[in-house]
């Protein structure tokens, strides 16, 4: 059975992830590619659906009472939490069985900056470590393939443990043809075949089979270390070489460290925003340069609802706002591999531009459901594919161009082609800003006049002036920047009509609307008002009042009205979305009340789990997170804002006497 999300870690290589569970179970992977089918779905399901579990043999034990000492009033022993018994000859390990119970560790962590998990179990025997990493592909070549390497390290004593291996490709439908090949030094190689793809095991262990599952059963001493390696390969091609999990270990903690090294933000939130940045990189398909939303599908909002969506793709939006973070914190390759694909992506169509693509800038995401799977806690359907593709969101334009032109104000090398499409989206905004939408929220109810929307068409014609200003001679006519100056003050003056109600004083979230929505938080930030503005610091004020949850978060709109129908199209509710709630510690901070700022965001900072991730929204009633998860949308704002009270601190400080402030001051740059 799946554990809750915030259970999880993410390891990956840039191409593909994993989410590792605290018992030592891998129960989501897509290989090779983040999009692909996965091979352990476990995580939408069941063990059946696959899986790979490391972990002590304990797990696994079972008290088995003595048969002079049992009687009819003998109570059962407590089957939840860790069996400890002194009386090892009580002790047998069953059968392997995929309801062999299996216990959390104790203790883990990420080996400093980097995506390399470790995590600890103490049991009767000893301590015993599991280190689990997918070596960067890049660190292989063009040729290199996904690998996940998990090596079993003694800590202390001497500890029994099984590794367990349920390959199941097609999301968990199909079931390998797993053989061994025998290899020409007498040892063999354990590969698991089935259409197009082959997975191809590697250790020193021997293994079994037993219902359908790979087993290995050994034991590690203090000092010890033992590798397993699981191995993608095309199954028409050559088998792959075993990977040294060691060379590999040393590798991959390397190319970690030297890429969080180049962050240049050194605040009081250095760990918070550093987690993030190495999420959102591990995020990245490096051949290409695209980022996923996050590496899961139909994780729920909702748990055992129907709002479970595919985020295994390259929304647009979320992709410019990574874009943003990565640039004000020192990436700026990452900055120019995302606008390069941002230019295949839409080449040669920029006016029938998608919200979304697939990672390589495929436009067909065809949206199905997997009937075979029960769903995340029972929340189905299990969606693959993303319908909301299709969807028109016209803030998307404002999104992109935001994007371009902070990565030509902060020095990156000028691309002809990119200067080309920022022109091209706003003839097209000139002609289409007028028109309802989706929004940013991709509701599958009417179009309509979102506010937001109008705004980020604003934000699209002002970013597009200020560069023209600024390079006067790319302008394409002295005609258009004059026309593009009334198109702005246009939309300005009909958002501040239509978008605003001057009986309660706040923005709503769509035209004639009364209705609030989160994404009017992004007003001043943007610069669409200023953040002294009666109209903003009302607006700030109404969504504290009418979307925030007892805890002080954010929820994105109310999903029903007053007679208690829903308004999005969807059956359920939905928790506090995390990014709007960070985007309100933001306001806070720019109208400033800096406090309640840090208040929230300190606040938001404890629901990250234990290794700093967060999913995408917080259930303010079951106390957990929900959403895919990763996500990049609730990292992204974590960095913005940790920026903002950062910059927030250094102002204050340097307002101080002399000496009052000490060697903090260092710590408060940006």
């Amino acid at each position: 059975m799946a554990g809750r999300i915030e259970d999880y870690a993410l390891i990956g290589d840039m191409q593909t992830a994993a989410l590792v569970s605290r018992d030592g179970a891998v129960d989501w992977l897509c290989l090779p590619r983040f999009d692909s089918p996965a091979v352990f779905a476990g995580l939408l399901g069941t063990d059946e659906h696959g899986f790979w579990r490391i972990g002590p043999a304990e797990a696994v034990l079972t008290a088995v009472p003595a048969p002079a000492a049992a009687t009819p009033a003998t109570p059962a022993p407590a089957s939840p939490g860790r069996i400890r018994i002194a009386d090892t000859a009580d002790l047998r390990v069953p059968p392997p069985t995929a309801a062999a119970p299996a216990l959390p560790a104790d203790r883990r962590r990420y080996r400093g900056d980097s995506l390399i998990l470790e995590q600890e179990w103490d049991t009767q025997g000893g301590t015993v470590r599991v280190i689990d990493f997918m070596p960067p592909r890049p660190l292989a070549g063009k040729d290199a393939v996904p690998q996940v390497i998990r090596i079993v390290e003694g800590v202390s004593g001497t500890v029994r443990m099984r590794s367990a291996l349920r390959m199941r490709f097609s999301y968990g439908r199909v079931v390998p043809w797993v053989h061994r090949v025998e290899q020409a030094d007498g040892t063999h190689r354990t590969v698991a075949m089935a259409g197009p793809d082959s997975v191809w095991l590697d250790g020193v262990s021997e293994t079994y089979g037993r219902n359908l599952t790979t087993y290995a059963d050994f034991t590690v001493t203090a000092g010890e270390r033992i590798a397993f390696a699981l191995t993608w390969q095309a199954s028409h091609l050559d088998p792959p070489k075993a990977p040294d999990a060691e060379e590999m270990l040393d590798a991959t903690a390397d190319f970690w460290h030297e890429w969080a090294d180049q962050c240049t933000y050194q605040g009081p939130y250095r760990e918070a925003v550093i987690r993030s940045l190495i999420t959102l990189k591990g995020l990245t398909y490096a051949p290409t340069g695209g980022i996923v939303a996050a590496p899961t599908t139909s994780l729920p909002e909702d748990i055992g609802g129907e709002r479970n969506w595919d985020y295994r793709y390259t929304w647009l939006r979320d992709a410019a706002i990574t874009l943003s973070s990565l640039l004000r914190t020192g990436y700026r390759e990452e900055a120019r591999a995302w606008r390069e694909w941002l230019l295949r992506a839409v080449a040669g169509d920029p006016e029938n531009l998608q919200i979304m693509y697939g990672i390589a800038g495929e436009r067909e995401l065809t949206e199905s459901s997997l009937d075979w799977l029960p769903g995340y806690e029972g929340s189905q359907p299990v969606r693959i594919g993303n319908g909301a593709a299709g969807q028109l969101q016209l803030d998307v334009y404002g999104e992109v161009v935001e994007a371009l032109h902070l990565a030509h104000m902060t020095g990156l090398v000028r691309n002809d082609h990119a200067h080309h499409l920022q022109l091209r989206l706003i003839e097209y905004l000139e002609d289409h800003w007028q028109n309802p939408d989706e929004g940013i929220w991709e509701v599958r109810g009417p179009r309509r006049h979102f506010v937001h929307s109008k705004v980020m068409a604003w934000v699209a014609v002002d970013r597009t002036i200020k560069l023209l200003e600024q390079t006067p001679e790319d302008a394409p006519a002295d005609s258009h920047l004059e026309r593009w100056r009334d198109l702005r003050d246009t939309i300005h003056r009909d958002v501040c009509e239509k978008g605003y109600d001057p009986e309660r004083n706040t923005f709503t979230q769509y035209y004639g609307g009364t209705e609030l929505d989160a994404s009017l938080l992004l007003i001043p930030q943007v610069g669409f008002l200023p953040p002294d503005d009666k109209r903003v610091i009302g607006t700030i004020e109404a969504i504290q009042r009418e979307l925030s949850t007892e805890d002080g978060f954010v929820l994105r709109y109310p999903t029903h009205d007053e007679s208690g129908n829903n308004v999005d199209g969807l059956s359920g509710h939905e928790g506090a979305f995390l990014a709007c709630s960070f985007w309100l510690a933001d306001d806070l901070a720019m109208i400033g009340r800096v406090q309640e700022a840090r208040d929230l965001f300190d606040k938001l900072l404890s629901l990250r789990n234990d290794i700093g991730l967060l999913a995408e929204e917080w259930d303010p009633r079951l106390k957990r997170q929900v959403g895919n998860f990763p996500q990049a949308f609730s990292h992204v704002p974590l960095i913005d804002t940790a920026l903002r009270l950062t910059a927030c601190g250094a102002a204050y400080l340097s307002a101080q006497p002399d000496g009052l402030a000490g060697d903090r001051v260092e710590q408060a740059t940006v």
